[in-house]
């Protein structure tokens, strides 16, 4: 079966170079919308999404994130847009759920940044970012709760140079019964 989703959804990989210049913004709105239409249990649209375009709080989250690895590298690949995806724990059914809906949040805008011709990289770390003083401060300083909760995020922007390849499939990914 041939469909342009499924080709995208199959082509999409991890991009882990970027070219500096900003995004525009039909690109970032085409991703977010993606992203607000993400199954949430009962409906409930517990994750919030923060997209960071401005180039001194894309590097403060940045730093935020490099105090929880021991890299010395930007741990989002100089991408200059950074998407965050948190939880209102007021909002969810249960944490349980909560993360859940904002994996399928980030998943959803992943694959709508390769639709929409960008790169982009999924970057873990952001529950500790956002438990943290200097995470719950930063919140506070973007007009949001301190009691939201880190999940996902994400590197978005041009890819610099040619798209990975796939790495093979293992064999028993799949099992039919």
């Amino acid at each position: 079966m041939q469909n342009e989703v499924l080709d995208v959804l199959k082509s999409r990989r991890a991009i882990r170079k970027f070219r500096p210049e900003q995004i525009n913004a039909e690109e970032l709105n085409a991703v977010l919308q993606c992203g607000i239409y993400a199954p949430t249990a009962c409906g409930r649209q517990s994750p919030v999404v923060i997209a960071v375009q401005d180039s001194e709080a894309v590097a403060t989250v940045a730093a935020l994130n490099a105090k929880f690895t021991a890299s010395q590298n930007n741990p989002y690949y100089g991408a200059p847009t950074i998407l965050l995806v948190l939880y209102d724990p007021d909002l969810a059914l249960s944490e349980e759920t909560a993360v859940l809906d904002c994996a399928a949040v980030c998943t959803n805008m992943l694959n709508a940044a390769e639709a929409a011709g960008l790169g982009s990289c999924w970057i873990h770390r952001c529950r500790d970012m956002f438990a943290c003083p200097e995470g719950k401060a930063l919140l506070r300083q973007w007009g949001l709760k301190d009691t939201l909760h880190g999940v996902a995020s994400m590197a978005l922007g041009y890819t610099d140079g040619d798209k990975p390849a796939p790495k093979a499939r293992k064999t028993d990914y799949i099992v039919r019964i």
